[in-house]
Order: C-alpha cells, then sequence, then structure tokens
C-alpha cells in the first residue's frame, strides 16, 4: 500500500510540474534560474548588444534604471532580454538586477487605495511610469511609485505574467 501511494505521489507531482511547464514554457537555464523569467535594469546606463559578449556590437543604450525586462536565454555571465517594446538582445549580468519593476502601458492609469475600482484613487500614472511590484493576486498588483503604493490592474502592467502571485 505504501509503495502504491508513493507512486502516486511521484505521479501527482510529475504532472503537476510538467503541466506548468507547459502552461508556461519555462526551463532552467544555466543560472539554475527559470526561463523565461522577469527582471529589471540595474544601470542607468547599459548596452544591449548583438550577442553575448563585448566584442559584440551594441544594438541598443539604455538609460532608465529600474526598467522591467523578460530574460530568454542565458549564456554564461550574459542575459538575453526582451524589453516592452519586443526588443532582444544581450547584456551583462552586472547591469541587471532581481528587482521586480513594472511599467504603466497604454495610456493614464488610475492606481486604488485598496484592489477596487470603488475604492478612491491614490495616484494617477501616465503610461511609461515604473514602479516597484510589491505584491500580485489574481488580476491585481501592488505598485509602488516615488513612495506611494496603489493597486493596479495586471493588465496595465508590463513586467508581471498573466497568472504570476507574488507577494
Amino acid at each position: 500500500m505504501l509503495r502504491i501511494l508513493s507512486i502516486l505521489l511521484f505521479f501527482c507531482v510529475f504532472c503537476a510540474q510538467s503541466g506548468m511547464a507547459l502552461a508556461q514554457e519555462t526551463r532552467i537555464g544555466e543560472s539554475g534560474q527559470p526561463i523565461p523569467r522577469l527582471i529589471s535594469l540595474a544601470a542607468s546606463k547599459a548596452y544591449m548588444r548583438t550577442g553575448p559578449g563585448r566584442q559584440y556590437p551594441i544594438l541598443w543604450i539604455y538609460k532608465r534604471s529600474h526598467l522591467p525586462l523578460e530574460v530568454v536565454e542565458e549564456h554564461k555571465a550574459w542575459r538575453k532580454v526582451r524589453d516592452h517594446e519586443g526588443i532582444t538582445g544581450w547584456m551583462h549580468v552586472s547591469l541587471l538586477s532581481s528587482r521586480r519593476t513594472a511599467m504603466v502601458i497604454g495610456t493614464t492609469r488610475k492606481l486604488y487605495h485598496e484592489n477596487s475600482p470603488a475604492s478612491p484613487v491614490r495616484l494617477i500614472a501616465d503610461a511609461g511610469v515604473i514602479g516597484e511590484i510589491k505584491s500580485c493576486e489574481g488580476i491585481w498588483c501592488q505598485l509602488e511609485i516615488d513612495g506611494t503604493s496603489g493597486w493596479i490592474e495586471r493588465r496595465y502592467l508590463w513586467g508581471v505574467y498573466e497568472r504570476e502571485t507574488l507577494e
């Protein structure tokens, strides 16, 4: 009986992990971290290159720290990243941070005191504004912008996955 329960438990865990991987299409990169994953730009000036090394040409120069980015590939100390416009290229890990940020997208958006549009408005953010993600659950994320926290629907953010829960 114990052997049957062990096999059943293994099967359930295997199926759950396989289902999660298929749903998110994640894998483990060279760093031991999942790919894809969301991070942010640590540097106030960063070069995106066409390949994983300083010998490769500079594709883009970023001058905006805390910009959310998505890691889509890894090679040694280099990460292939994608920005909110879909531009991809390689950056050195020293330029990146695991700090989670998100960018307001579309148009001007309201951030609420609580996770409800019936709640008082805490602040109004223009498209392109970046804040630190404090938490996400369901359709809502709590974002801190310049020291003020507010709740916004995740569909108005770039830098958080659709079904991701953050605490």
